[in-house]
């Protein structure tokens, strides 16, 4: 037997599935694919997260929109992060190439194009499903996490909170959690003082400063109601295929916080939602994070922690997080340990520094008799990714280079036309594009004061004597000669004179 007869009984063995899975391409050796050498992925393991990694070109966005595809035909809903705007297309079916048909016949899988049901959300003003949470649904901890805060910052925090929650105070959006800020050290400094301690002026007034950073990066716009149900990503079509969920996010590049601050709520949100699914045949919903480093780059130490905690938990409820990114240490090494998919395209050597983080991402994968890991990391070619999987059992399956399946769906974005149609066609626009205000925190505070301010007046006027008097009084009490000259001492003295001069 050569060595490519027991490269193919390797892969063979290796990826043999008896429950249902994702078949990714074909399995490559010295740069031929081995056509039938199926590289497959069971449903049953994806909960266990992965990675999508590889320099610009290497095609990570094409294997992103493959594995959403095959999710969606398996009955399973996606929701994708699109950064870049062009995976609007999975709408549409792929109007087929030469190469596509070259690539499949390679692989020995047949091709056939096919649109999938597609939602298309917002968390802008960009056309889309319009995604939002109030603050109360946020909490104190996510609150104080998303904002950097010190422990003392995040005890004020969690003071308001019980205030309002005290005090039957809805929170809904920032200016709601800033006035109650202000009044706690304002209007109802005695009454927080009284119940909750002292509240310091210097810390609210940082507090407030963070959540305006917070404000600018349009977080505005995502606080409030209506709040999105994340049971509305779970959806299936009429002919049961999963709903591909794209959140446009193309204007939110430069405003990682608040990408941080959508992502920490939508998990946390499905983590304290969905049920508890244990070791289930399927997942309930997979997540893919395009440019997953705008999560991590600017995180803080506490901010990591949670997501990590998430990372970790999330998998029990049966959910799917695949995060894609240029480089595997774009991605904190204690999340990088919890993926069990890896999917590696091309990476370059141009420098000491990329070669020494090939060298690192190269020991991240099985060791194998058949491949140099770190060599054939910069001989990909597009299209091209080495894959590390689970199989079954929960055991990394061989390693193997492949030659990656093309997407059934279009590979470019929908037109201005044809994102109409989507939204028109859409059942949630309705049911949360329509902005609602309604009275909480910062209208019954507001209300609250104005009414104290014309209680505290009408008292003023109750107890103020007649002008005259007042003004008499006053002008005695402030010229120091009235004063002297109808003093008991001097009037005695003057009566004294007199006396002495009658005589």
């Amino acid at each position: 037997m050569d060595n490519k007869e027991k490269f193919f009984e390797h892969i063979e063995k290796g990826y043999t599935m008896k429950g249902d899975y994702i078949t990714m391409g074909a399995a490559m050796l010295e740069g031929e694919t081995m056509t039938n050498a199926f590289v497959k992925v069971p449903l049953k393991t994806l909960n266990r997260h992965g990675l999508i990694a590889g320099a610009t070109g290497t095609g990570k966005t094409k294997t992103l929109q493959v594995l959403a595809e095959n999710l969606s035909d398996k009955g399973i809903p996606v929701l994708l992060m699109d950064l870049k705007g062009d995976l609007s297309g999975i709408a549409q079916p792929s109007p087929g190439h030469a190469k596509i048909d070259e690539r499949h016949e390679k692989i020995g899988l047949p091709f056939e194009a096919k649109g999938f049901p597609v939602e298309i959300l917002s968390l802008s003003e960009q056309n889309g499903v319009r995604l939002r949470a109030t603050v109360s649904e946020f909490g104190p901890v996510l609150l104080s996490r998303i904002l950097d805060l010190s422990v003392t910052q995040e005890g004020i925090v969690a003071v308001v909170f019980k205030y309002c929650d005290d005090n039957k105070l809805p929170l809904l959006d920032l200016k709601d959690f800033k006035k109650v800020l202000q009044y706690a050290t304002g209007e109802g400094k005695e009454e927080f003082q009284s119940e909750y301690g002292r509240i310091s002026t210097s810390s609210t007034g940082t507090i407030l400063r963070k959540i305006i950073e917070l404000e600018q990066q349009g977080a505005d716009l995502f606080f409030g109601e209506k709040s999105f149900d994340v049971d509305d990503l779970v959806r299936i079509d009429e002919n049961g295929r999963g709903y591909v969920n794209i959140i446009r996010l193309t204007d939110i590049q430069d405003k990682p916080k608040l990408f941080s601050t959508f992502m920490l709520s939508l998990l946390a949100e499905i983590y304290s939602t969905f049920p508890e699914q244990g070791d289930t045949e399927r997942p309930e919903l997979v997540l893919f994070i395009d440019e997953a480093h705008l999560i991590f780059d600017n995180a803080s130490k506490a901010l990591l922690d949670q997501i990590e905690s998430i990372v970790k938990l999330i998998r029990s409820k049966g959910i799917g997080l695949y995060f894609v990114t240029q480089n595997p240490t774009d991605v904190p090494d204690d999340v990088l340990a919890q993926l069990g998919l890896k999917v590696q395209h091309a990476l370059r050597a141009f420098t000491a520094k990329d070669r020494k983080a090939i060298k690192l991402t190269a020991q991240n994968y099985p060791i194998s008799d058949f491949y140099d890991t770190a060599e054939i990391l910069t001989s990909l070619g597009t299209g091209e990714a080495l894959i590390s999987a689970l199989d079954e059992k929960g055991r990394p399956t061989p390693l193997a280079a492949t030659m990656m399946r093309a997407p059934m769906s279009r590979m470019d974005i929908l037109s201005d036309s044809e994102i109409k149609d989507v939204l028109d066609a859409s059942k949630l626009i309705k049911k949360y594009n329509e902005e609602i205000d309604r009275e909480s925190a910062y209208e019954i505070l507001n209300e609250k004061i104005e009414k104290a301010e014309k209680e505290a007046e009408k008292e003023k006027e109750t107890k103020q004597p007649s002008r005259r008097s007042t003004s008499t009084r006053r002008s005695t009490r402030m010229n120091p000669v009235v004063k002297v000259l109808t003093s008991a001492t001097f009037i005695r003295g003057v009566l004294g004179v007199l006396k002495k001069v009658i005589r």
